[in-house]
């Protein structure tokens, strides 16, 4: 990773002359062939079908013989109807124009894929679909700066609290903006053309709340003033900075302002901030609600912005604003774990886990959060940060590699004043409410239904010393992620003594907006690997063995799922050619196995090996 972001700076000097080169092109995303995307499928039942026969439920001929029956019908009958609607018909044929022919870039994505992925679902975001990023300690930060000790604490806020924020939100930024002009991962790359694409839906929008399914706002013209702020919250007030100088014409690109600037800025909002609360102010709360069911949120929302026109322009500055900062003022603490466990750099595991709770979001902090915007930059007292988003316009790969560029560089002090005095220097304004009995109430609800979903997870991180990647790659020749899906299969059998259908996620980023596709984990041979390792009698040899099938199955499934031969999005733009409501019937779909396959009690994805990051989620 720092290879690669060293290899980010170097193409800065050689931009001018990217732009002379030919634009890359990426291809689109195919439809697979129906009659294998439909023996892939009966694959990915055999291990699920032993598993019934094995518990006495049924035998595994007569089950999985039914279900080959259903997929031959399939074929042959409906299902050769939703293959034409989706992918075309026979080229002497010409009935309708295919979904993929119809669509300009991607058959999935251009169509349905973020609606029915995301927008649609009405659970909270809090827990159930945004990313987060627990960031390691800046090594440049003085020690006791990360113990939360200072002498300049105003409203719980540190003084190094607010460097390192600027500090994120200046890289961050910086990184946003060579990517727009090319410097790094230009567009005649197909990493550039991806990333690009996938980056610029990050910044300066947000989700909106809508009953029966939410929308996306469209991204704010940089030409306007509300695109230029940074979006702040701390102790659950919302404010908003400037972090791009105003262009002197329309056709200027805003500038970054440097570090210092933002700190000062946010200094004067967390003075704000102090001054608000000797004064018994109280924050309506109004983050909270969007951490709320989508139905329910998008009532209250609807409720609030009618209340006065001052609330809509609040609400829309929000949104438009190019990203967010979450300030906390309390360093969150669990009680020491009986297991006294260490990471390789010494941190005790309460201190670990007291930070990835912090960036998921606590009892204490849940409401300090917008979680409709899609990347949240946060910051306690003791400088431990992290960042979190809404994860609907891109996959979470994408504001990992934003965040490691924000991250790789430490703070550099000479950027900051030795001290921020308390002068105001404009540049912050205030987003403040006009709100009644019924919203407040609406908000104490939210918060009492968001603590029960935190109360009901944990998240915790393992650092497992025993050996790494070097050894998995080097010694024992395999793949680190098809090891690594293996060993979670065996930790998941031996502490449930029962098998579950796996969800791992697979980049297509390969082709045009492309996003992911799934990897059924749980095979045959992943299967077999399990009961050689529990069998007291198997050999290390046998058991070896197995683990090779293993691997050698997961490798190739996660090559055909990354080059669009996977099989779950297929299945899914089959079903969403289905016309119920003209009496069209697939029993394949109405099996019970086939939804029980895609019940993923188990759903895993990987992010970075940790040279930067804590723990992700």
């Amino acid at each position: 990773m720092f290879r690669r972001l060293s290899q980010m700076r170097s193409l800065s000097s050689s931009a001018a002359s990217s732009s002379s080169k030919t634009r890359s092109t990426l291809p689109r995303l195919p439809v697979p062939d129906l009659r294998q995307t439909l023996d892939r499928y009966l694959a990915s039942l055999e291990p699920l079908l032993l598993e019934d026969e094995r518990l006495g439920k049924s035998s595994f001929e007569s089950a999985y013989s039914l279900r080959c029956k259903l997929a031959q019908s399939f074929e042959s009958g409906i299902g050769k109807l939703l293959q034409e609607r989706l992918h075309g018909p026979p080229p002497s044929v010409f009935l309708h124009q295919a979904l993929d022919r119809a669509s300009s870039s991607n058959w999935l994505d251009d169509n349905f894929w973020m609606q029915k992925a995301y927008l649609e679902w009405r659970a909270p975001l809090l827990i159930n679909s945004n990313w987060w990023l627990a960031f390691h300690d800046d090594h440049l930060i003085p020690q006791g700066a990360l113990t939360g000790e200072s002498s300049d604490n105003r409203a719980g806020i540190t003084l190094w609290q607010v460097r390192r924020a600027a500090w994120l939100i200046y890289r961050v930024l910086e990184f946003k903006g060579k990517l727009d002009e090319g410097e790094i991962h230009p567009d005649t790359t197909r990493t550039g053309i991806w990333l690009r694409r996938s980056t610029q839906k990050m910044f300066n929008i947000g989700r909106i709340p809508a009953q029966f399914c939410d929308i996306l706002s469209s991204p704010t013209n940089s030409n306007s003033p509300d695109s230029r702020k940074l979006l702040i919250s701390i102790h659950n007030w919302f404010y908003t900075i400037d972090v791009y100088r105003e262009p002197n014409s329309p056709s200027d690109i805003p500038r970054l302002v440097t570090p210092r600037e933002i700190a000062t800025h946010i200094r004067a909002v967390v003075l704000d901030v102090e001054q608000r609360l000797a004064n018994g102010e109280r924050a309506l709360p109004v983050g909270i609600l969007s951490a709320d069911d989508r139905d329910a949120w998008a009532a209250s929302q609807q409720y609030l912005l009618s209340l006065n026109p001052k609330n809509r322009k609040t609400y829309q500055t929000m949104l438009a604003s190019v990203m967010a900062l979450s300030l906390d003022h309390m360093t969150h603490t669990i009680p020491p774990s009986p297991l006294q466990t260490h990471s390789p750099q010494g941190i005790s595991q309460e201190i670990l886990d007291s930070h990835l709770r912090t960036i998921r979001a606590h009892s204490l902090n849940v409401a300090n959060r917008f979680y409709d915007k899609p990347f949240t930059v946060i910051v306690d007292p003791s400088t431990h940060a992290g960042a979190t988003g809404e994860h609907a316009p891109c996959d979470a790969l994408v504001p990992s590699i934003v965040a490691e560029y924000g991250i790789v560089q430490g703070i550099d002090e000479a950027a900051f004043d030795d001290t921020l005095d308390d002068t105001d220097p404009g540049g912050w304004q205030r987003l403040d409410w006009v709100a009644d009995d019924k919203i407040r109430q609406e908000c104490d609800a939210a918060h009492a239904r968001a603590i029960k979903i935190i109360e009901d997870s944990d998240n915790s991180v393992l650092w497992f010393q025993g050996y790494g990647t070097d050894w998995i790659k080097g010694i024992a020749k395999f793949g680190p992620d098809a090891y690594i899906q293996m060993v979670l299969q065996l930790a998941w059998y031996k502490t449930r003594r029962e098998f579950t259908a796996t969800y791992e996620t697979v980049l297509t980023r390969m082709f045009k907006h492309g996003r992911t596709e799934t990897l059924r984990t749980l095979t045959r041979d992943s299967r077999a690997w399990v009961l050689e390792m529990v069998d007291t009698k198997s050999t290390a040899a046998a058991r070896f063995a197995a683990l090779q099938r293993a691997i050698k199955t997961h490798s190739r499934l996660t090559k055909e799922a990354a080059t669009g031969r996977g099989i779950d999005r297929h299945l899914l733009g089959l079903r969403l050619m289905l016309r119920p409501q003209d009496g069209e019937q697939a029993p394949l779909f109405d099996d019970e196995l086939f939804d029980r396959s895609q019940q993923w009690k188990l759903s895993t994805s990987g992010l970075s090996a940790g040279h930067l990051f804590r723990g992700t989620g």
